[in-house]
């Protein structure tokens, strides 16, 4: 069984277009006919030039390789060109190639693929959901309004939700950290303060920021969200000076987490020998791969910290971090969108289950998905914007850029 053709099919969700402005597939088939599905979530180059890249690893590192040769393959990428080091986009490139082999790997032995990762450990994996307006009713005030948030999450945790996230703190910005204004620590406690009075202890509170504060902005922002008892706060600082995070840590009660920007175990390695972190969230896209998250995960239980895999990209993904979470001891919870997301489902045909709160790991060889071709063609990707962006300049939260869990659907 070799590895022989890759197929990339980049997609535009419907607005709103919750999970990102478009989605990188790929499938690869094998000389004997299996097919397998990955996703690549990279953002660091246009859709284009990925497509290039994509083609570029394959037909470089993976062309007329073994399936089965996974540890083979990433480290003929993670050194190619004499680096030796993480590259977001080789590796985003890599990673959706390489769950599509493990998609492979299953449905020729007739397993699904937490079945080769060492078994199941979770049977049933909690799930947490950003917080989103209903359906038709998305109103620009709903991301600076407490009222509105907690309105959101009484809806969500009555449908069996026992987490939800929220980041009303912005903007998010090219020029690295920055001091939060009063009036984002004070919009941000007030979101705290409505959503824990509209859901008690129901559900925990996940703050999330997306790496925009110095690190006294952060240290002063996290003391005021303290009292609301977050499960966590999210990425408060840059994702390019692993050593502040501990700095942070020291200064708050609520616990950090980060990693949905971070790739190989390098750079996850260095940020728990640094200390400060104990909720890690690989993007299983952009990582490295679903091995590369296992080895992740396995370090990170030396470190005594959980897994908590992200997701802000499309339903292959999703699929890739159920697998990845049903395997490992050391879970903490994994993101969906919404429910699953009606355009991710209608993408795989409802081939994912999520019930009250909980995913139902896929038991069908490989990833357990039905990936409909004819539905990803009829939605392509026809622009050059990338996937996610950020503001070059400060601007009105209320009027500026948002990305995950907020952007407009007139930036799709």
């Amino acid at each position: 069984m070799r590895l022989t053709d890759l197929e990339i099919f980049t997609v535009a969700p419907p607005a709103p277009g919750w999970g990102g402005r478009y989605w990188t597939f790929v499938k690869l088939t094998t000389d004997d006919g299996i097919t397998g599905y990955g996703e690549c979530y990279a953002s660091t180059v246009g859709p284009k030039a990925m497509k290039a890249v994509i083609e570029d690893v394959f037909a470089r590192h993976m062309a007329g390789q073994s399936p089965e040769n996974i540890e083979w393959m990433f480290r003929r990428a993670y050194s190619a060109g004499f680096t030796q080091r993480p590259d977001p986009t080789v590796m985003g490139a890599f990673s959706g190639l390489e769950i599509a082999c493990w998609d492979i790997l299953g449905k020729a032995r007739n397993r699904p693929v937490w079945a080769l990762l060492g078994g199941m450990v979770n049977e049933r994996i909690r799930s947490y959901t950003y917080l989103y307006p209903a359906p038709g009713k998305l109103d620009p005030d709903f991301w600076v309004s407490p009222e509105m948030a907690a309105e959101a999450a009484l809806r969500f945790v009555e449908l069996g939700f026992t987490a939800v996230k929220f980041d009303p703190a912005g903007p998010y910005t090219i020029r690295g950290g920055h001091e939060p204004a009063m009036s984002d620590i004070s919009r941000s406690a007030a979101f705290c303060k409505a959503i824990r009075e509209a859901v008690g202890d129901r559900a925990d509170l996940l703050f999330g920021t997306h790496g925009q504060f110095t690190t006294p902005g952060a240290i002063r922002l996290g003391q005021a969200i303290d009292p609301y008892l977050p499960l966590w706060y999210e990425e408060p600082i840059p994702p390019d000076n692993l050593a502040e995070f501990a700095v942070v840590a020291a200064s708050v009660r609520t616990p950090l987490a980060t990693g949905e920007r971070l790739t190989t175990k390098a750079e996850f390695g260095a940020l728990l020998r640094m200390g400060g972190v104990k909720i890690l969230q690989p993007a299983l896209g952009r990582v490295g791969g679903i091995w590369e998250a296992k080895k992740i995960a396995a370090m990170a239980e030396v470190f005594n910290a959980e897994m908590a895999p992200h997701l802000y990209a499309g339903p292959v993904e999703w699929a890739a971090n159920i697998h990845f979470a049903a395997s490992i001891p050391n879970l903490l919870i994994a993101e969906t969108i919404e429910t699953g997301g009606s355009f991710h489902q209608k993408l795989i045909r409802n081939s994912i289950t999520w019930e009250e709160g909980y995913i139902i790991p896929p038991t069908a060889p490989g990833l357990g998905i039905e990936f409909d071709e004819d539905v990803a063609r009829a939605h392509p990707y026809t622009g050059d914007r990338l996937h996610l962006e950020m503001q070059e300049a400060p601007c009105d939260y209320r009027h500026g850029n948002r990305f995950e869990g907020g952007a407009p659907s007139s930036e799709m």
